[in-house]
């Protein structure tokens, strides 16, 4: 029957619309009047798969949810706002999200957000706190792609809340192996609303700011290396940045 509809991840997907809504709504007000927007109108005419969202990261969970509501109010009519949250009684249950396998794992909060699309990945570069070295799961490689074939993926290449961190090379691959249209957003004021997991609130009336950009131009037969650069400047996180920032 359609109720009982999956998605590619054998996820169902009235639970997952309705998982949507909750954690929407409870979280609408947090970002209502705080959430500034620039730029939605980008994402008006993408393509209903194959795209790729590439954002700077200043929390575990906040920084996703805000762009989640962003994407759902557009595709529903409304122009950088988020307001009249009516928008969420139709969410577009394709959209996915890279996050560390680690940190979806730890505690029921963030589980319950991994059903409403996590693609949880083993990070190969640190786990529990310490550096380490491990080769790239080939199941996520395997899931990253499966949830750009099936929609949208969100992803913040820098792997960390830690600003000017390096991109990781992780991300170049996704845009060589799935060639996908790669949309930037950069994020601000969310360390300063927000504690570092994103769930609870810092600063009360703080502002957040959102600024979508343009497509990037990409070319898709260049090395890891450049488009592991290109990542950087689109999401102004590159060492070359911070002395203009300051």
């Amino acid at each position: 029957m359609h109720i009982f509809k999956k998605n590619s991840f054998g996820q169902y997907l009235i639970i997952k619309k309705l998982l949507i809504r909750i954690i929407g709504f409870i979280s609408h007000y947090r970002f209502k009047y705080t959430l500034k927007i620039n730029g939605s109108k980008h994402i008006i005419e993408l393509p209903n798969k194959n795209v790729l969202f590439i954002s700077n990261h200043q929390t575990y969970f906040a920084d996703g949810i805000a762009i989640l509501q962003m994407l759902n109010a557009t595709i529903n009519g409304r122009i950088d706002s988020i307001r009249n949250v009516n928008y969420l009684w139709q969410p577009k249950t394709n959209i996915y999200f890279i996050a560390a396998k680690e940190t979806m794992n730890n505690g029921i909060i963030p589980k319950i957000l991994s059903y409403t699309g996590s693609i949880s990945v083993e990070r190969t570069w640190r786990e529990k706190g310490r550096d380490i070295s491990r080769n790239i799961n080939t199941k996520d490689v395997s899931n990253v792609s499966k949830a750009l074939k099936d929609g949208w993926l969100i992803t913040f290449p820098q792997g960390t809340t830690n600003a000017w961190a390096p991109i990781r090379k992780g991300t170049a691959h996704i845009i060589k192996k799935n060639k996908p249209i790669v949309i930037p957003i950069i994020l601000d004021g969310f360390r300063r609303s927000f504690d570092k997991t994103g769930l609870k609130i810092k600063k009360k009336g703080a502002l957040q700011k959102m600024v979508i950009k343009k497509p990037m131009k990409i070319n898709y037969n260049a090395s890891i290396e450049d488009i592991t650069k290109d990542i950087s400047l689109a999401i102004e996180q590159d060492e070359s940045l911070r002395v203009i920032k300051k």
